[in-house]
């Protein structure tokens, strides 16, 4: 007989006037108004504890919500972890760092194709950033052995495509990110 299944974590009270608005909108989030939601969201690593998940092998993506034009994601972080080098195609990324510190390297496209690092930055706990469409990024863990990094990412409308780079090279690929609870994270 097979095990019962776990049912899926429900999002604690403090982020649901969040997803009432997500879920009213009927186009995709502005970068402003992903970046304001974020700043006026009162969440916390404690509130969000049932959708904090590792993984030792790669970062880990942890749904919380998603409807028609949003997904909100936790998204935990070892050391040593990071994202591949990427844009969000046609989506708006709000990225609010719960615990850890998060370094982000930006990067550019130079004339013949390859990213260019311009770059990186340390985001402490509470820090805020968004991005969109061709905006080029990466995101690590660079903290030593044993810290980990804990990630809220709001994706609007949801990140179904994404471009991935390498700086030994020009565009990687296109990746698709799977949709279910918890994801293995090849791609962010």
């Amino acid at each position: 007989m097979p095990a019962p299944s776990v049912p899926a974590p429900q999002p604690p009270e403090k982020i649901r006037p969040l997803i009432r608005y997500l879920d009213s909108l009927t186009g995709r989030a502005s970068i402003d108004r992903l970046r304001e939601l974020l700043e006026s969201t009162d969440i916390a690593l404690a509130d969000l504890r049932e959708f904090v998940q590792f993984d030792d092998e790669h970062y880990r993506r942890n749904l919380v919500a998603i409807g028609e034009w949003y997904e909100i994601l936790v998204i935990c972080w070892q050391s040593g972890q990071r994202s591949p080098i990427h844009n969000h195609a046609t989506s708006t990324c709000g990225l609010k760092v719960l615990d850890g510190v998060c370094t982000e390297t930006v990067f550019d496209h130079s004339p013949c194709g390859q990213v260019v690092a311009l770059h990186s930055t340390n985001l402490a706990p509470g820090y805020i950033c968004a991005s969109q469409d061709t905006d080029t990024h990466q995101v690590s863990n660079l903290q030593s052995l044993g810290k980990n990094l804990v990630t809220l990412h709001i994706y609007s409308p949801p990140l179904r495509s994404m471009q991935r780079f390498s700086i030994t090279g020009r565009q990687v690929d296109e990746w698709r990110p799977p949709v279910f609870e918890f994801a293995q994270g090849a791609g962010i």
